[in-house]
């Protein structure tokens, strides 16, 4: 694990201070006078200035870094800047450079892992692309859990399979939604995952949820299981509303319309119709929650 904070202490600073530095020189300051203004030793500014410090080629030929440099050279030696505003200066550009920028790509060639995500995105922003998808994909796996040491799930699995779902906070298609690649399955009585959740691998419990959202539901988890009469009546003594719909209706326009009708709906079903399985999906807060209200009226 490489933190981008990292990055920029050994690939930026370095040669951000050396390029900085060396303006500083070539403006007549004095060694000390550049030791100052950059809170650095004389004797650093002296392997800067000579070049004995390595510095990333990538960064110093970027046009943003070497005009920034000349900006700030000019500034703190006119004294028209002073430091503070130069550091906040030199801030800006590295946070800009860390988005989906130079330093991003700096940071996913360290930390390979980066790279599955496509798109511009800072790290350490609390509303990124990437920490929504490593919560969603940490829910789906918590949820699993629950569901795998939860002893009588295997017996609601249906035959086609059941899929536990979470959807990213603004997800529009399949490709927002994390789930098991295949299905859960019931091998010899045993709730089986056969893989680690990824996005865009369920279309058919995933478009379900999505329909669900689009009737209005605020579900961004759901988990499909067996149906049975007794099993509606078990999530209803439970405290959970249930709503049916149509099986020979197309599934999407069928489950908006259902939640639709009813606003607080946390399961809806459909009983069968020609070639298509009997299924219950249950819709919570997240797969956390979906897996655990299965728990919940499991007997």
């Amino acid at each position: 694990m490489q933190f981008i904070e990292e990055v920029v202490v050994e690939e930026f600073l370095p040669t951000f201070r050396s390029l900085l530095a060396t303006e500083l020189r070539q403006r007549d300051l004095t060694q000390s006078e550049v030791a100052d203004l950059l809170g650095i030793s004389q004797s650093a500014v002296s392997k800067y200035a000579h070049g004995e410090v390595a510095i990333n080629e990538r960064l110093a030929e970027d046009d943003r870094v070497r005009d920034l440099v000349e900006r700030l050279g000019e500034g703190l030696a006119s004294g028209e800047m002073s430091r503070v505003q130069a550091l906040v200066e030199a801030e800006v550009l590295v946070r800009q450079l860390e988005r989906g920028d130079v330093l991003a790509q700096l940071h996913e060639e360290a930390f390979p892992p980066l790279a599955e995500y496509e798109g511009e995105f800072a790290v350490h922003d609390p509303d990124s692309q990437v920490r929504a998808a490593e919560r969603t994909l940490a829910s789906v796996r918590r949820g699993l859990r629950t569901l795998e040491n939860t002893s009588g799930f295997a017996a609601l699995i249906p035959a086609v399979g059941s899929n536990l779902v979470e959807a990213l906070p603004d997800a529009t298609g399949i490709d927002d939604v994390a789930a098991v690649p295949g299905r859960i399955l019931d091998i010899k009585g045993r709730a089986t995952v056969p893989a680690d959740p990824e996005f865009g691998v369920s279309e058919h419990v995933a478009n379900v949820l999505l329909a669900a959202r689009r009737g209005g539901s605020e579900a961004r988890g759901a988990l499909n299981v067996r149906y049975a009469p007794e099993s509606i009546e078990a999530f209803e003594a439970a405290g959970y509303e249930t709503v049916a719909f149509d099986a020979d209706e197309p599934v999407d326009e069928a489950v908006r319309a259902a939640v639709e009708s009813t606003p607080g709906a946390d399961v809806v079903y459909q009983t069968g119709g020609f070639g298509v399985e009997p299924v219950a999906y249950v819709l919570a807060a997240d797969a956390v929650a979906a897996a655990e209200a299965v728990r919940d009226v499991v007997p």
